[in-house]
């Protein structure tokens, strides 16, 4: 008599656990989305903060993590694996494009160290490192579940960005490097660049 009720309860919980199965699996992916809140958002997130006024991953993603994620976008840009766009034009970029600026070129003026003393013009060019990127640029569509108040985003596009400093140490300002459109559609999806 026993080995029958366990035999019923076996068959019992598999049908009630397919049913249940087979129930949420058969819902929507509108109802897990949600609306459309937003088409296009974009912000910068700070992604290496050194201040010690608060805990370390505000702000911050680990060292080694955010060096290989940096590393990682770079590799895949410069090697063409990856199509870059302009930040302004939004037009496609070449790997050797990016390489250019991902290249800083300075100018200043020195005074010759010989009579008579005159300025002289010295060219610097400094290679913007994945340590220099400080910020990523996010470009995502937004989607609010208002049963759940939950918002779901999908990063459209994303742009490394590097804080430029005047020669004193002074900020000057931040400077986005090139977007890469996770979407096929963009940048054209929003006629942001022409044909």
């Amino acid at each position: 008599m026993n080995r029958i009720n366990i035999k019923v309860g076996l068959v019992v919980f598999s049908l009630f656990a397919l049913c249940l199965t087979l129930i949420v699996s058969c819902k929507s992916d509108k109802n897990k989305v949600g609306d459309e809140l937003t088409k296009r958002i974009q912000y910068d997130v700070p992604i290496c903060d050194v201040s010690a006024d608060s805990y370390w991953w505000i702000n911050n993603i680990e060292g080694i993590k955010r060096e290989e994620f940096v590393k990682h976008i770079f590799k895949q840009v410069t090697d063409g694996n990856v199509v870059a766009h302009d930040i302004f034009s939004y037009r496609q970029l070449s790997a050797e494009d990016v390489k250019t600026i991902i290249r800083r070129v300075d100018t200043i003026s020195v005074m010759s160290a010989q009579p008579p003393y005159e300025l002289v013009d010295t060219v610097l060019i400094k290679e913007i490192s994945v340590q220099d990127i400080t910020k990523i640029r996010f470009l995502e569509e937004w989607y609010f579940d208002k049963k759940t108040l939950q918002i779901d985003k999908k990063v459209k596009g994303i742009c490394p960005v590097v804080e430029i400093y005047n020669e004193d140490g002074t900020f000057r300002g931040n400077k986005p490097l090139f977007w890469i459109f996770t979407d096929d559609t963009y940048p054209k999806a929003f006629n942001l660049v022409e044909e």
